[in-house]
């Protein structure tokens, strides 16, 4: 956009889903500045009607979410009591205390195969992944799947999941606690999923999940020791496959992990 020139409906589309505006209020556009104008040169009165005025809203759930302490707890005791990959997605679908529950468009909870050996974790669901209700099928998704066929894998030898399971609005870095709230129900997913290498795609999930300090530029290509309660499980983080989009001079190095986990899957 220029401008020298009035933005084409293209370009404001555009900007508009780049800033994460990506659903509509009403069904008919309203122009908030003719009404601004006639509420002006009708005096007060009207003014008080304008303000006053009902306005459509889209129907969203309106009970306040509980304190985040409140709400990790109530997680913790959920997940924990999941019997099965089935149960837990349920249970996400119905529990109430995440607020970004309220603004994504539904649950990113998983994709792949649930008796994988190796499982790849993420942060969060991005806008393609929102709309479809699957992890990891936009171009980072698209470059994830080929970063897996080069190891001879792909979504029905792997099982893809994130930390998160909600889209963050405008796709936002997730708050400390909206991590801490989801994370009982990714830790009980691995404990069910049972994989015998588990691969931390970023930092977040890296630090999240291994509970390290270190980027990703320290601790991709190192093994970690994952504890289920019940198991230790292979973990090794690598670099986010949106990151080497924007750097793909460290695919050499993602190709480096890829060899070390073809090599643990083989062992």
């Amino acid at each position: 956009m220029t401008p020298d020139r009035a933005p084409t409906v293209q370009e404001l589309l555009t900007f508009y889903l780049e800033a994460g505006v990506d659903c509509a209020l009403m069904d008919e556009p309203v122009n908030r500045i003719a009404e601004a104008g006639v509420a002006a040169s009708s005096g007060p009165p009207q003014a008080v009607a304008v303000r006053t005025a009902p306005v459509a809203m889209p129907a969203v759930r309106t009970e306040a979410a509980p304190a985040p302490e409140v709400a990790i707890q109530s997680a913790r005791e959920a997940a924990r009591t999941a019997p099965s990959l089935e149960v837990l997605r349920a249970m996400l679908e119905q529990f109430g205390g995440c607020a970004l529950k309220s603004t994504a468009t539904r649950l990113v909870f998983a994709d792949g195969n649930p008796q994988a050996r190796v499982m790849f974790v993420g942060e969060a669901p991005g806008r393609d992944e929102d709309i479809e209700g699957l992890p990891f099928v936009g171009r980072s998704g698209q470059l994830l799947n080929r970063m897996m066929a080069a190891i001879g894998l792909d979504r029905t030898t792997a099982y893809i999941a994130n930390v998160i399971p909600w889209r963050p609005p405008g796709n936002r870095t997730p708050t400390p606690q909206e991590t801490q709230i989801c994370l009982p129900f990714i830790q009980r997913q691995i404990e069910l999923v049972n994989p015998d290498v588990l691969v931390t795609l970023g930092n977040p999930s890296t630090q999240t999940l291994l509970s390290v300090r270190d980027g990703i530029m320290k601790t991709r290509g190192r093994w970690f020791d994952y504890d289920t309660g019940s198991r230790v499980i292979r973990a090794l983080p690598t670099f986010h496959p949106a990151y080497l989009l924007r750097s793909p001079s460290y695919k050499r190095l993602a190709w480096q992990d890829l060899r070390a986990i073809a090599r643990a899957l083989q062992g």
